[in-house]
């Protein structure tokens, strides 16, 4: 309702500078997305700028592929800072390093582009459709990194947009709207979704699900945290997935995050960091106090993919396995299993340290190679425990050698720990870890 009275109020804006367009561009004349571009960095007037935003919007919705990578490299090439204007700054301020010099620097480095989004931003659904222009963006990145000057200007802006003290969290539930419920099973990312029954089951009194809600967008997740309740840390997703509903989570002690997915593409590398773990865990406290224990159940993405892709000796130098594991690790690759089944025990010391050893010891840029350790452990985690066959599902065999991994939030050590991670790259390890390394 408050998100239809705001878009109501943006239309009618929208509406009333709509008449004042068409002088601006000779009447009946079809103006290029450049263009309105150019027209809508030009105005100063709410009504004929929100006007402008919105037809800049609805060209842009009509580009094809090539269309709107020519209109990336436009925002690319024509929408930097002035290079005289910009040298004369730096200049001014090496001769006078004051306070206005600086201001005055920084008004001119920063990009026109930064301009244009924001009023972009201002057309109905403005927030959305940047939303969906960053995706696109991001398709076009992967085969033109010269891009990534205009994504760094949507970085910036959607940082500032969606800060953390803009979100609003809500609990989903059986009685959430039915739209909202058809998004959590389409973005569920982690452990699909398959049908209503399914959702259903996510949703039963021993599991919790919170999603994140920002005001121009209400009715769409950004990102949601699924969670089940239960007597101990979890060491199977198939246990969690498949178990009977407990009707009674009084006896329950430990929350478990199994799954944290993101809806929007657009929000991709945009970090809400320690942030939605925290606010989980103060809502659950707040309705459950006897839960004591917070942890998840977490997929090792990229293991199997690089345990078979590196190199046999570069994979033993990086985990720093000793000669008789080197010896079965060269064994095993030779002879991989082809699925969970055929998986013998006789591997799992093995995959074990191997899993270990990966997730403490392989890094880039002095942090864990693995994408979902990276995350966990910068928000003050503690690697707990590595969990054999935790994830026999096809996915988790070709991601993980089914393997997952429990990390540890305890609340009176996760700033201690996120210092240390932050500062000199350590890593906090549980005991079962300590004794795999």
């Amino acid at each position: 309702m408050v998100r239809s009275r705001f878009m109501q109020a943006m239309t009618t804006i929208a509406d009333a500078g709509r008449e004042m367009i068409a002088p601006l561009f000779g009447g009946d004349s079809q103006p290029t997305i450049d263009t309105l571009c150019r027209e809508l960095l030009s105005q100063k007037g709410e009504a004929l700028g929100t006007a402008l935003a919105r037809e800049v919007i609805d060209a842009y919705r009509t580009l094809d592929e090539d269309g709107k990578r020519a209109f990336f490299e436009s925002l690319r090439d024509s929408y930097e800072p002035d290079p005289e204007r910009l040298a004369h700054a730096i200049a001014a301020y090496q001769d006078d390093p004051s306070r206005d010099s600086r201001l005055a620097l920084e008004r001119i480095v920063t990009a026109p582009r930064q301009a244009l989004i924001k009023a972009m931003n201002m057309a109905p659904d403005g927030t959305a459709t940047l939303l969906d222009m960053r995706s696109d963006l991001l398709g076009f990145l992967r085969a033109d990194p010269t891009l990534n000057v205009v994504d760094a200007d949507f970085r910036h802006l959607f940082e500032a947009w969606f800060n953390r003290g803009f979100l609003r969290i809500e609990r989903i539930s059986w009685s959430t709207p039915a739209a909202i419920l058809e998004q959590i099973i389409e973005y569920e990312a982690v452990h699909e979704i398959r049908d209503w029954a399914d959702l259903r089951r996510r949703l039963e009194a021993d599991r919790r699900c919170f999603a994140f809600f920002h005001p121009a967008l209400p009715g769409e997740p950004l990102i949601f945290v699924e969670v089940a309740l239960t007597r101990k840390l979890a060491a199977s997703v198939q246990d969690l997935l498949h178990s009977e509903p407990a009707d009674n989570v009084d006896t329950a002690d430990t929350a478990n995050f199994y799954s944290i997915s993101n809806c929007q593409t657009g929000l991709v590398g945009i970090s809400f960091g320690n942030f939605l773990i925290k606010q989980v865990v103060l809502e659950l406290k707040r309705e459950l106090p006897h839960i004591t224990t917070f942890a998840t159940l977490s997929p090792i993405p990229s293991l199997a993919k690089w345990v078979r892709e590196i190199p046999a000796d570069e994979a033993i130098a990086a985990l720093g396995l000793s000669d008789d594991p080197a010896t079965h690790f060269r064994t095993f690759r030779k002879a991989e299993p082809s699925s969970a089944e055929e998986a013998d025990e006789a591997v799992r010391p093995l995959l074990m340290e191997v899993c270990a050893r990966y997730l403490a010891n392989v890094k880039r840029n002095g942090r864990p190679l693995d994408p979902v350790a990276r995350f966990h452990l910068g928000n003050g985690a503690r690697l707990e425990r590595i969990n054999w066959q935790g994830d026999c599902s096809p996915k988790g065999h070709q991601q993980s050698f089914c393997m997952m991994v429990n990390y540890l939030y305890d609340p009176s050590a996760i700033e201690k720990n996120h210092e240390a991670y932050t500062v000199d790259g350590r890593i906090a390890l549980g005991k079962a870890v300590r004794t795999l390394l």
